[in-house]
C-alpha cells in the first residue's frame, strides 16, 4: 500500500531539511577553509541528527496517514514500515 504525504503535514520537517541544507553548506566550508577538525566534526554530527529526525518526521506522518485510511489496520504492512525505521539506523 503506497501512502502519499501531504506536503502540507510536513512544513517542519521541510524547514528542519532546509535548515539541515544550510549547515551542510557550512561544513563544507569550514572544510574547504581548513577549519579545526572538532569543529568540522560536531557540526556534521548536527547535520546527521537533523536528517535523522526528519526521517523518523516523515515515517510517523506516513505511519498517521496510513492508519487513518486503514483503521482497522489490515492493509499496513508491519515488516515495510520496520524496514524505513531500520534504514535510517
Amino acid at each position: 500500500m503506497a501512502v502519499q504525504l501531504d506536503p502540507s503535514d510536513l512544513k517542519p520537517t521541510i524547514a528542519r531539511l532546509k535548515r539541515a541544507r544550510g549547515q551542510l553548506d557550512g561544513v563544507i566550508r569550514m572544510l574547504e577553509e581548513g577549519r579545526d577538525c572538532e569543529e568540522v566534526v560536531t557540526q556534521v554530527a548536527a547535520v546527521s541528527k537533523a536528517i535523522d529526525r526528519a526521517g523518523f518526521a516523515v515515517i510517523a506522518t506516513g505511519m498517521r496517514t496510513c492508519l487513518a485510511q486503514d483503521s482497522d489496520g489490515s492493509a499496513v504492512d508491519s515488516a515495510r514500515l520496520e524496514r524505513m525505521f531500520l534504514s535510517l539506523s
